[in-house]
């Protein structure tokens, strides 16, 4: 045995103590993170189950059919969950085109220099501004400014506002998850920028771009306090007028400047009510909100997987 021997063995021996003590952090590290999960999802669902005892027998369909009411045994959510459909649809049509084009203009075709990282910076800084300040910023701009009203298009415009960011910051960390290959391939053929962006970027990235799109309008759809701000009703016994008429021309935007609660206003009004059978129906009203959230993530899941697993890359 040469003298350089004992000295290899004694460094092997070190790395393997150094490989045995990061394994064990590694564990002691995953264990803890186990469970801080577990504590966050039993609190959740020990939350969740609770809403759904105290408002199980309000969960019948005439509950989700009859106006609201000043006797809580006949009351409904049938103008809070219309409301919550029409501003979810403005929502929807003003924030996704915007967010969409947005990000795959940042992301492929914006120069890269100081001003494009300015608004970079702005829109990952806008992702978690307070949603409340996006209240202030639509009962200043479209309430008194524009002379919208307290309507739906400003309640829709106000939360198109709030995910616009989200749609963007997803937009664009789907279009940078796309293989360099893809694009590589698609110009070598001779396709121009346009068609790499339309037919390939957008194609392989709509998974991610779709996922976040459901994420931002689930988060909306809870949203209370940007509402409120612009002077949502916390009672309202008529339904806005219907988009689609029968007759010519067959489209109707009144229903744009119509008067409007929303699921989380009208929980709201029944929370300050002192009959406990008025916080049944919020209850209940709480445990629809959660389960639609919770639909919406999932679908988004499933969709991003099923997308996924069907591209061939």
């Amino acid at each position: 045995m040469t003298t350089q021997q004992p000295a290899v063995l004694k460094n092997l021996d070190e790395v393997r103590a150094m490989i045995r003590r990061h394994k064990l952090n590694d564990y002691i590290f995953s264990i803890i993170g186990l469970i801080a999960l577990m504590v966050g999802l039993l609190t959740l669902l020990t939350l969740f189950v609770d809403l759904v005892m105290d408002g199980y027998p309000r969960f019948n369909q005439e509950f989700l059919s009859n106006f609201p009411s000043r006797r809580a045994g006949s009351a409904g959510l049938l103008t809070a969950w219309v409301g919550s459909l029409l501003v979810m649809t403005v929502t929807f049509v003003t924030a996704v085109p915007l967010g969409v084009a947005a990000g795959v203009y940042l992301e492929e075709y914006a120069p890269k220099n100081w001003f494009t990282d300015l608004i970079e910076i702005n829109v990952s800084n806008l992702a978690g501004v307070p949603s409340i300040i996006y209240g202030l910023l639509a009962l200043g701009l479209f309430v008194y400014i524009l002379d919208l009203g307290q309507s739906i298009l400003t309640a829709g415009l106000t939360l198109a506002l709030l995910i616009l960011p989200v749609v963007i910051v997803t937009t664009r960390e789907s279009i940078r998850a796309i293989p360099v290959s893809i694009r590589e391939g698609a110009y070598a053929v001779g396709a121009t920028k346009w068609q790499v962006v339309s037919d390939h970027i957008l194609h392989y990235s709509f998974g991610g771009i779709l996922t976040g799109i459901i994420i931002g309008m689930a988060r909306a759809l809870g949203e209370t306090a940007p509402v409120i701000t612009i002077g949502a009703l916390t009672f309202i016994a008529f339904l806005p007028p219907a988009p689609v008429m029968a007759e010519p021309p067959f489209l109707n935007f009144e229903w744009l400047q119509s008067g409007f609660t929303v699921l989380p206003i009208q929980m709201f009004n029944w929370l300050s009510r002192p009959d406990h059978a008025f916080h049944t129906n919020a209850a209940a009203t709480g445990a629809i909100i959660i389960i639609v959230t919770l639909l919406m993530n999932g679908t988004a899941i499933w969709l991003r997987y099923r997308i996924r697993k069907n591209i061939k890359w």
